[in-house]
């Protein structure tokens, strides 16, 4: 099995034990306590560069790699990627992606374990924390091709 491939296998199950042991009352506080959001620059500072895979409700929900020029790259974990870009609109980051256009518009705070995000087109519905961050890029597999 080669490296790429056995990370893509084990990525999901670390991902999945690291969610299993974390403590989420903290995470729905943060978000909740009327701390302030996050500025573009703080958000830019905080991400550029890194990989964040994020979590919600207890379950594994995606990865997103934040890239130069507030260029990213998301997947659901599903090794599909999506490029896109990010800006910042009254107080929210705001993504675009190249084959969903409509804008998600996200409130980032910072808890004591990493990031919080809520998802301000739905606040009620979706609400994703960090799980773990990494300087590795995120492993994308290629289109898939047919016989």
């Amino acid at each position: 099995m080669t490296q790429s491939l056995l990370s893509r296998t084990l990525q999901p199950l670390l991902l999945s034990s690291i969610l299993a042991s974390s403590v989420l009352a903290p995470v729905a506080g943060a978000a909740q306590d009327g701390a302030q959001p996050m500025t573009a620059a703080e958000f830019d500072a905080y991400s550029r560069g890194k990989t964040f895979y994020y979590g919600a409700q207890g379950e594994a929900y995606g990865v997103e790699e934040y890239l130069d020029n507030q260029r990213v790259r998301w997947s659901f974990l599903d090794g599909k990627c999506q490029d896109g870009r990010w800006y910042e609109e009254n107080q929210m980051i705001c993504f675009v992606y190249e084959d969903y256009g409509d804008p998600q518009c996200w409130s980032f705070y910072l808890g004591a374990s990493g990031l919080i995000a809520r998802f301000e087109n739905d606040p009620a519905q979706t609400v994703l924390y960090e799980v773990q961050n990494s300087d590795q890029p995120m492993t994308c597999l290629g289109p898939e091709v047919g016989v």
